[in-house]
């Protein structure tokens, strides 16, 4: 079985989804450090002037953890909705997730980070992109050790026989520790992305999914997995 493990995001890009379908079993491991100013809390849009920050304002509090993040200020859930609709209402593919997008920020009100963002992602990835990965919480596995150790031990226990690592996880993973225990280890390459229709005057990788669904609607697999069996 392939396992990828990562921490919820916000409105990710589309490599974290080209992951998700590459995989059998995806775990949210969200019971790490919080950061700071990191993709947990926000991510990129395309406007007139260049890619703008999302941010979803989440306190300065560094000693918690992902899953103890409490959103206290509802007000971002608008002003973000506002910003999406008016930087895209003119895409192609705008009104066709506009009910989804008011959904997840008019319609619910969001009290901790990491239940936005599972929400969005398990959405996205089953709804609109039709992966057929199932998706699990980290605590529902049984792990011992610290960071390195705890990871393989709890791919162990998930049954995997091959993970699939981002490669910024090279600088502190052990891969002889992963032959020893019998799991192949697969490093995502994120290179090669095909550009498409996008606003703005210059192409941006770097943007939300939100940013390829909307101008590519349908099409949006062809430019995170679909190009690679062209």
């Amino acid at each position: 079985m392939r396992v990828a493990v990562l921490q919820s995001n916000y409105i990710p890009w589309k490599g974290y989804f080209d992951i998700i379908n590459d995989v059998d079993l995806f775990i949210f491991h969200d019971d790490l450090q919080y950061t700071k100013n990191d993709w947990r809390n926000r991510n990129k849009i395309q406007t007139p002037s260049g890619s703008k920050w999302l941010t979803v304002p989440c306190g300065t509090n560094e000693r918690r953890l992902i899953l103890d993040v409490f959103l206290e200020d509802k007000s971002w859930q608008k002003q973000h909705f506002n910003q999406i609709r008016q930087n895209y209402s003119k895409s192609a593919h705008y009104k066709e997730y506009e009910e989804l997008l008011a959904d997840m920020y008019l319609k619910r009100q969001w009290d901790h980070l990491y239940e936005l963002n599972r929400f969005f992602i398990t959405t996205v990835a089953q709804e609109l992109l039709g992966c057929t990965t199932k998706f699990a919480d980290s605590r529902d596995f049984k792990t011992h050790g610290v960071k390195h150790k705890k990871l393989l031990s709890m791919l162990q226990n998930a049954g995997a026989s091959t993970y699939v690592s981002g490669p910024a996880a090279q600088g502190y993973i052990r891969e002889q520790d992963y032959v020893d225990a019998g799991i192949d280890l697969v490093w995502k390459d994120y290179s090669g992305y095909p550009e498409y229709p996008q606003l703005g005057s210059e192409f941006c990788h770097n943007l939300s999914v939100v940013d390829l669904l909307l101008n590519m609607g349908d099409n949006a697999t062809d430019y995170i997995w679909g190009w690679r069996a062209k």
